[in-house]
C-alpha cells in the first residue's frame, strides 16, 4: 500500500520550496498531489522518491566536462 505524504514532508525529501513544487507539476516534471478533500492535498511518497532517484541518475549521467 502506498504512503501518502504532506507538502512538509515532500519539501523536507526534495529540498525544494512550495512554489517550485508546484511549478515542476506545472509544468509536467514533478509528480501530481492527490485530492484528499476540501484544500487538502498529499503526494505518493514512492513517486517522489522515484523523482528523486530520476535525479540522481541523471547527475550520474553526465559526461563530464575536462578541464583544459
Amino acid at each position: 500500500m502506498s504512503q501518502l505524504i504532506r507538502l512538509n514532508d515532500v519539501k523536507a525529501l526534495t529540498g525544494l520550496g512550495r512554489s517550485t513544487i508546484y511549478k515542476y507539476i506545472k509544468l509536467g516534471i514533478f509528480p501530481d498531489a492527490v485530492k484528499l478533500g476540501g484544500r487538502s492535498v498529499a503526494w505518493v511518497e514512492v513517486e517522489v522518491q522515484a523523482w528523486i532517484a530520476e535525479r540522481i541518475r541523471e547527475r550520474d549521467q553526465q559526461v563530464p566536462v575536462a578541464a583544459g
